[in-house]
């Protein structure tokens, strides 16, 4: 620790005493680093455990400090050992979180036409009414901040706009893909037949089966929305943050649409604001009517 200690404030002292313009990109850089593995990270189990090392170099410094060279030497080889024990450990999320750093889900975002947010609404609440009633067990879940890549990978890449024929497809009983979630990140269907892990809940009722444990269980590891559409009873619930909301409406189901993809655009307007309203300028010019006689 005090090896560490003196290099940090050797660092410090060159920075602040010979700033340099390769100084400043240095720390530019390091600065973006740092910023995008926070972001990509802060939902996933790696989060967590940042929160633990940082607990663990605090008792490590203050062990040194007050003198108990036991726990001391203890921590500090736990310290050394720790890179290798996090590689091992986490090697799956590391990969994911190296791959989304390539992935500039934003600009393509802005740059990829997207379709009303109102159609996109409608055409949900359409399809999760019609399975209601014909009793068709369905589970949609929502993409948000966190990705849900490995999700993904479990099923069968689809990539088509969100509409209601499309979800109704996938779940009609007897078809390839009806067994399993689908996946919906933004306006598109990004994969159907995903495999969800079951929630270890003990409060979920008797009267649930795996398809609610499964819409819960990836709500306890994401920011997910999931909705749940139940094959026995044709109950609509929704399924956030480990919570169960059954027994959902139209109007229920619009108004927590209408959260998902209104906070969503808001937050592609303050990202993206030129090539986001060029975008919407050019996707208005393309929808109205032509003057030009034929």
């Amino acid at each position: 620790m005090s090896e560490i200690a003196a290099q940090f404030s050797a660092i410090l002292w060159n920075l602040l005493n010979r700033p340099r313009l390769v100084d400043l990109i240095d720390i530019l850089l390091l600065t973006f680093i740092i910023y995008e593995m926070l972001v990509h990270i802060r939902h996933t189990r790696i989060s967590q455990t940042i929160k633990g090392i940082a607990i663990l170099l605090f008792a490590t410094w203050l062990s040194d400090v007050i003198g108990m060279r036991t726990i001391h030497a203890l921590l500090s080889w736990i310290i050394n050992a720790g890179p290798v024990l996090l590689i091992v450990l986490f090697q799956q999320e590391i990969r994911r979180v190296l791959e989304e750093l390539g992935n500039n889900t934003v600009l393509d975002s802005a740059i990829r036409p997207r379709s009303s947010s109102d159609t996109i609404i409608e055409e949900v609440i359409l399809a999760l009414e019609r399975m209601s009633r014909r009793r068709v067990g369905a589970l949609l879940v929502f993409e948000k901040k966190t990705h849900l890549n490995d999700v993904v990978a479990t099923g069968t890449p689809v990539d088509g706009m969100v509409s209601q024929p499309l979800i109704e497809n996938i779940f009609e009983p007897n078809t390839p893909l009806h067994d399993g979630a689908v996946v919906i990140r933004g306006d598109r269907v990004a994969a159907a037949a995903c495999l969800l892990r079951l929630s270890d809940t003990t409060g979920v009722g008797r009267d649930l089966g795996t398809r609610h444990r499964a819409g819960l269980g990836v709500t306890e590891v994401s920011d997910a929305t999931v909705f749940i559409v139940s094959e026995e009873t044709g109950i609509i619930s929704m399924a956030k943050g480990g919570q169960l909301v059954r027994h959902l409406d139209e109007a229920s189901l619009r108004k927590i649409l209408h959260g998902l993809y209104d906070k969503e655009e808001k937050e592609l307007r303050l990202s993206m604001p030129r090539l986001y309203f060029k975008q919407r300028r050019r996707n208005a010019h393309d929808e109205q009517p032509s003057d030009k006689k034929a």
